[in-house]
């Protein structure tokens, strides 16, 4: 009895912290993150929108017998996370604060069992009052295949404190293990994105307490995964009508959407200012949506994020879309080992007792909280700079040597052990701390003319 009694009190504190770990918000970086990752000076609200689109075809409706398809009004729901007024820094919210947001969501878990449910906890606050900013730029954000903007909480949340308004469209995907209804996804992605882009141009010229305060000439796109394939192709990279993902939409359905087709600019985002797309589908040979033709269509900055041992992809692919958008210029972020899971939050505590659902949001070798936070590195110098034009964020970017491994710790850096390099040719990547800088590269490409 007395030795039950001592295994538990041992075990008590070590339950205790698996459920604060479960807990951690997944948008305050951890005390290694390089130096961008950290939250922005201003509070986070949050709020949703419910969009209608009438007229759509609904491909996953199609009679197989006559090809066509009924058409329906297609209702979206958008998650809207922006720069919110806050007393104090949105790093520290305290006991006394107006309460966060709970993020609740579900995904498929391993069949025949029912999707799993989560919830994660955030820094932002239903509702809250704007900051008083004009002209702050646009992010839309599409999430993966059968994922949820619930579990993109790491970048929202942290951009909107930033001072970028983010917008993160609900797709409504089917489930993923019915491998035949892709073909919606494959229809739907880049029409989504561009109608949301356009409504949400339109409300900002009204009256609307948040999006009037947005840029409309200055917008950004981010995807992970199926989503990197929308965001990629509603940034310019034209479909092929020969490709793969064309001729597998019953009914001839995206062809119009092609190079060639008559509705070739309706997937095009207008004012795009740079494209972020993390583990992207489509470049890889067997589904190549673009082709080299296509890919060299794309003329807006583009940050590719890619793990290169990707399951699902292909890293192939992904480095494939990297030196065919020859007309971007382009930066390849690579995870060395990594494989699909680097774009969503880390596993919330219910995704953490089956297997199947704890691989939706962990890599097998890198954890999860940390990949977040180099993503949120890169991501937030490469919007800075190409959204914001803040030049000096070219120093965070235009790293040597490409394989972070190979840079030396500058001799003298002041702030201790803590302390992030100023970088410099040679020398670790500016904004990493000593001995973090293992297992990543960064591959940039000036654009040709």
């Amino acid at each position: 009895m007395l030795a039950a009694i001592g295994v538990a009190m041992l075990l008590a504190p070590l339950e205790r912290g698996c459920r604060a770990l479960a807990e951690e918000i997944p948008s305050v970086p951890e005390i290694d993150a390089p130096e961008l990752a950290r939250l922005g000076p201003y509070g986070v609200g949050y709020r949703t929108l419910t969009l209608e689109q009438p007229g759509q075809v609904d491909v996953l409706a199609t009679d197989p017998l006559t090809g066509k398809a009924p058409r329906v009004t297609r209702r979206l729901i958008v998650d809207l996370w922006y720069p919110a007024r806050s007393s104090s820094p949105a790093s520290a919210p305290s006991e006394t604060a107006a309460p966060r947001i709970r993020y609740q969501g579900e995904m498929p878990s391993e069949p025949p069992r029912a999707p799993a449910r989560f919830s994660v906890p955030g820094i932002a606050m239903a509702d809250a009052p704007p900051a008083p900013l004009s002209g702050a730029p646009l992010v839309i954000v599409s999430h993966g295949y059968s994922n949820v903007t619930a579990a993109l909480s790491w970048v929202t949340e942290n951009l909107a404190s930033k001072g970028y308004v983010v917008a993160a469209i609900r797709h409504q995907d089917p489930p993923i293990g019915d491998a035949a209804k892709v073909v919606g996804l494959l229809l739907r992605r880049p029409l989504d994105i561009a109608f949301v882009a356009a409504e949400l141009a339109r409300r900002g010229r009204s009256s609307d307490p948040v999006l009037s305060r947005t840029d409309a000439q200055r917008v950004a796109l981010l995807g992970y995964s199926m989503g990197g394939y929308g965001v990629l192709t509603a940034a310019g990279a034209q479909l092929s009508p020969g490709s793969a993902p064309v001729r597998a939409v019953p009914g001839g359905a995206l062809a119009p959407y092609a190079a060639g087709g008559a509705h070739a600019r309706d997937v095009l985002v207008e004012n795009l200012r740079a494209v972020v797309a993390i583990s992207p589908y489509g470049g890889a040979a067997a589904s190549a949506a673009w082709g080299a033709e296509g890919l060299a269509r794309l003329r807006v900055p583009m940050l590719l994020i890619v793990g290169d041992h990707d399951e699902r992809v292909g890293f192939e692919g992904v480095r494939t879309i990297f030196q065919q958008a020859i007309h971007a210029p382009r930066y390849l972020l690579v995870f060395e080992n990594a494989a699909h899971s680097i774009g969503l939050d880390p596993a919330p505590a219910a995704m953490r007792e089956q297997l199947w659902d704890f691989d939706w949001f962990e890599d097998p070798v890198w954890r999860a909280r940390r990949v977040n936070a180099v993503n949120l590195h890169f991501i937030t110098a490469f919007l800075d700079r190409f959204v914001k034009n803040e030049a000096d964020r070219a120093n965070y970017l235009d790293v040597a040597p490409a394989i972070a491994a190979e840079g030396k710790w500058p001799e003298h850096v002041s702030g201790g052990y803590a302390a992030y390099s100023p970088g410099g040719d040679g020398l670790t990547w500016r904004g990493f701390q000593r001995r973090h800088v293992a297992g990543l590269e960064l591959h940039r490409a000036a654009a040709l003319p």
